[in-house]
């Protein structure tokens, strides 16, 4: 598979998670807000959180979407899936009732499923950044290369 086609599936896989987790917790707001405030870790910030996350979301896609900031945004988005897994295990292992905030047919995975789709997103993250990181380099060659003669001595 070349190199492109995965990074344009990893930035579509990656643009439409944020979008729809995004749109989600915006339509529920106050459930969102709600199930925050239950959390052990996060309840403090609830309102914080409510508020910045899903416009997070939406500054990942952009950065996802612009080719120039599109590694950037491979890197945001990997780290922040990691973010949200090392929330989960800290929940898990702290609280008995854990309140899920992702919103939509995400808020219906077990805990141990969010881990295990989050844990996939983070490779498709680290592959994505792998591929990217390849064009770039390989860009970068063919504009060394521009206009010096070629080796024929092969």
């Amino acid at each position: 598979m070349k190199r492109t086609t995965i990074t344009e599936t990893v930035v579509f896989l990656f643009v439409i998670l944020f979008l729809y987790t995004g749109i989600s917790k915006i339509m529920e707001y106050t459930l969102f807000k709600e199930q925050l405030r239950e959390s052990p870790i996060l309840g403090f910030a609830a309102s914080f959180v409510a508020r910045w996350l899903p416009i997070l979301e939406f500054l990942l896609v952009v950065l996802l979407v612009v080719p120039r900031w599109r590694l950037k945004g491979l890197y945001a988005s990997t780290a922040l899936m990691a973010g949200f897994t090392i929330y989960i295990i800290a929940l898990m292992s702290i609280a008995d009732h854990l309140p899920c905030s992702c919103g939509g047919v995400l808020a219906q995975l077990s805990w141990g499923q969010h881990i295990v789709f989050n844990c996939v997103f983070i490779a498709l993250g680290i592959t994505g950044i792998i591929a990217e990181r390849k064009i770039r380099r390989d860009a970068d060659a063919v504009w060394h290369n521009i206009g010096k003669e070629p080796n024929l001595n092969v």
